[in-house]
């Protein structure tokens, strides 16, 4: 096991005897405390571990009780954060530390009702090796740490349809759907924030709307008034705050799209949910939470229908509207153009062009309804549908990018609590057709789209994960992808009634097949060091799972195990043989080729690193695995 090296760096002293800026309730520091803190120094090492000391001089008599706090994101941490006690040396070490990531360190003392805070240390761990790796130390089932007063210690708990982006700063910004466990988010304002510099710890930020956006209810009345109904009677805590889509559109310039789901029904007799909107913030420096600035509405719902409402409420198949407003998705393709992509089970899903300057549709906008499709063109056109003879669709979230060629849709599939599962489709223009790895044209023709990108699935150990779809698919700018979404714990969960509702975000990474379709892996990312894979490696045991697609049931792995002389003896392919080609560490098993990564072992206990596969084989089936410890 090699000596890895720290880097130490000294912030500036206006870091000292503040409160932290976290958006939690700061806790001040009081100078007639008389208690004087050093910056915590470093001793002895590891890629995994610290030991810090410090002094404290002054009025020491009233130190009740002494330690360091520290986080991977936060600058000043506070006793909110992390906390190891000090001995009587003043000194204590710090474990479970991951490497090759920076840590902001304070001491702290309490004494006469108050706490006292050193300056911040920084240091940056060592990458780890293999041997010397230690896998993310947080909590899955997080119902100890689910309250809003917790909210420090989330990292990625309450997590509900994310969206990432790199900003400027080094930090990877991610934005949600309003959802928590036991609705904790209410506290704190609308499409919630947080950052992570390393895709593992994530320092949670807040809310970044306050309050419903003066135009909503306004706009909506305008709306109700041209259609013949009364106004609203809501207000703005009746309404839902959905799914956002946040975009750098170049430096010091960052769109956040978000949907806001209206209460009620367009019509007396109750057919119809009201309508949705598609609203936008901008801001130039998501570093500042409080910064995004409402720049108002950008679509609604539309509909081919007139005001004829007379289609049953329960008629879903020839639901009212055409296009559903929610679930926003902004790119800027390879031409420069700017598009919005939205939808949800009505219809299919819809691509608009967007003036680049404003982010508004590009076209006028005519009234959202009208008695042909042509009257509404301007809503946009349909790029996927799973049937084109019915507007029940049964998908959602669509997530778009360009890789090498190609723009890939990848659509949330089947409700939301435990069916969830993921698809991806591809094109090479951004209006389409899109096609399905089977051919399938699903602009033109619709159709079911395979292969099968994410499904609900349990390895040995564990719970497993449910509800695992609408993502955001993103990269470093380094060719690395990778693939967020929000994973659900099984209904009824270790005896919890409600632990369906324990969502949490999952980030994983992307490896592209030779013909360029992306798999995501079957483990979360983990910043496992990526050693090349040997082949001895592969002999023994692994849990294989046939992730072929199955409305509503987890998919269980079953054993599989691979014997020296390249020969498959237990599991499904049993009696097939199997070839490694290390170069591009690609497993070939049974004629299909699974494409390996070094990744987190979140099942085993303690967390350890494990390999792990993904792959597509015939029949447009989806295969993920890991080796068995």
């Amino acid at each position: 096991m090699k000596k890895l090296s720290f880097l130490f760096i000294s912030l500036l002293t206006a870091f000292a005897f503040t409160g932290c800026t976290d958006g939690l309730d700061n806790i001040e520091y009081n100078p007639s405390n008389g208690v004087i803190l050093s910056a915590p120094v470093s001793a002895a090492a590891t890629s995994s571990s610290l030991t810090v000391t410090s002094t404290m001089n002054g009025n020491v008599g009233v130190v009740l009780k002494k330690g360091f706090c520290y986080s991977a994101n936060v600058q000043n941490p506070t006793i909110k954060d992390y906390v190891v006690d000090a001995d009587e040396n003043f000194s204590a070490t710090i474990t479970g530390l991951m490497g090759g990531t920076t840590y902001y360190i304070r001491a702290y003392v309490y004494g006469d009702s108050r706490y006292v805070y050193s300056e911040t240390f920084t240091v940056t761990t060592g990458v780890a090796s293999l041997e010397e790796y230690v896998a993310p130390a947080y909590v899955d089932n997080y119902v100890d740490i689910a309250a809003w007063s917790s909210r420090g210690k989330w990292n990625l708990a309450n997590v509900h349809d994310p969206t990432v982006v790199l900003a400027e700063d080094g930090y990877y910004y991610m934005y949600q759907t309003d959802a928590s466990y036991g609705n904790a988010h209410l506290a704190g304002g609308h499409f919630h924030g947080r950052r992570s510099k390393d895709l593992v710890n994530w320092e949670y930020l807040g809310g970044t709307m306050k309050e419903l956006p003066e135009w909503v209810i306004p706009k909506l009345n305008e709306i109700r008034a041209e259609m013949g109904l009364e106004a609203t009677t809501a207000n703005s805590a009746d309404f839902g705050y959905w799914a956002p889509c946040v975009r750098k559109v170049k430096n010091g310039l960052y769109r956040m799209y978000y949907s806001i789901v209206c209460p009620g029904t367009i019509s007396g007799d109750g057919t119809w949910s009201e309508r949705a909107f598609i609203g936008l913030m901008e801001n130039d420096n998501p570093a500042n939470n409080d910064g995004w600035v409402d720049k108002g509405y950008v679509i609604t719902n539309a509909s081919d229908k007139g005001l004829d409402f007379n289609v049953a409420a329960n008629n879903y198949e020839n639901s009212y509207y055409k296009w559903n407003a929610i679930d926003p998705s902004y790119f800027i393709d390879k031409d420069s153009k700017h598009w919005l992509i939205y939808g949800s089970w009505h219809s299919g899903i819809a691509l608009v062009e967007l003036d680049a300057e404003s982010g508004k549709v590009k076209a006028e906008l005519p009234k959202p309804w009208g008695t042909t499709g042509e009257e509404i063109a301007a809503y946009g056109k349909l790029i996927a549908t799973r049937n084109m003879r019915s507007r029940w669709q049964a998908s959602e979230g669509p997530e778009i990018i360009y890789r090498d060629g190609y723009y890939y849709l990848f659509l949330a599939y089947d409700e939301l609590s435990v069916a969830y599962n993921t698809r991806v489709a591809r094109a090479e223009h951004i209006e389409g057709p899109y096609f399905s790895m089977d051919g399938t044209n699903v602009t033109t023709n619709g159709g079911d789209i395979l292969p099968v990108v994410t499904h609900p699935y349990k390895f040995n150990g564990s719970d497993g994960w449910v509800g695992i779809s609408h993502c955001c698919v993103f990269d470093d700018g380094n060719g690395n992808w990778y693939f967020a979404s929000q994973g659900r714990f099984p209904k009824n969960a270790g005896g919890n009634a409600s632990s369906n509702d324990l969502m949490m975000g999952h980030v994983r990474k992307i490896r592209w097949t030779e013909d360029g379709w992306p798999l995501v892996m079957p483990e979360r990312y983990g910043a496992v060091p990526q050693d090349k894979i040997r082949r001895s490696e592969l002999i023994g045991n692994w849990e294989h799972i046939d992730l072929s697609y199955s409305f509503g049931n987890q998919k269980t792995s079953t054993q599989m195990t691979l014997t020296e002389d390249h020969k498959v003896s237990a599991g499904p392919w049993a009696g097939a043989t199997w070839s490694y080609d290390a170069e591009n560490q690609v497993l070939t098993a049974n004629g299909v080729k699974l494409y390996l990564q070094r990744e987190t072992d979140w099942e085993a206990s303690p967390r350890t690193h494990t390999i792990v596969y993904a792959g597509y084989g015939g029949n447009n089936k989806t295969y993920w695995g890991k080796k068995s410890k």
